[in-house]
């Protein structure tokens, strides 16, 4: 069934249908690997992402292609129910302002969640979104994990490199 599921998934289109997706944030995801950007599709795989104050984009995501995504099983949630929770979380992040810590990308991905009550959950967070995205997000490529990992291990081993060079000095 997984394999149906991931069939309509067309990475060079970006098409992500029934899923989370996350990018890597510039600077932040750096130095905090786990931190990022998200967005939600809709059935068709079409991504919606907060991407500021009064945007939510559609198509394409404010800091770049998708390389991290993760799939919502969607029983019980018809294509029409799931479409227009996506289309209503988007209407009401439209009408508001970004904050980094509070209401942000992951919120706006918590509230769609939450207005089709997914997995029979109403409560999602957040925090929800990031840790499931971190431990149940599948990579889009090996790209997409080097564009993730890459400039973190670099500076880890900068770090590292100047840690170890001025003990023997």
């Amino acid at each position: 069934a997984m394999l149906e599921k991931d069939a309509r998934i067309d990475r060079e289109r970006d098409r992500y249908p029934y899923c989370v997706v996350w990018t890597p944030l510039p600077l932040i995801t750096w130095f905090l690997p786990f931190i990022g950007h998200t967005g939600i599709c809709n059935s068709s795989g079409v991504i919606y992402d907060f991407a500021g104050p009064y945007t939510v984009n559609e198509d394409h995501m404010a800091f770049g292609r998708p390389t991290r995504y993760w799939m919502l099983p969607h029983q019980g949630i018809s294509p029409s129910e799931w479409d227009a929770a996506v289309d209503d979380g988007a209407k009401e992040y439209r009408r508001r302002m970004h904050n980094l810590c509070c209401d942000n990308c992951h919120s706006h991905v918590a509230m769609t969640l939450n207005l089709m009550g997914y997995n029979g959950f109403t409560e999602w967070t957040m925090f929800h979104i990031g840790l499931y995205m971190f431990f149940k997000g599948s990579f889009v490529s090996t790209g997409g994990m080097i564009r993730t990992w890459l400039p973190f291990l670099i500076i880890a081993t900068i770090i590292a490199l100047a840690c170890s060079w001025r003990s023997f000095s």
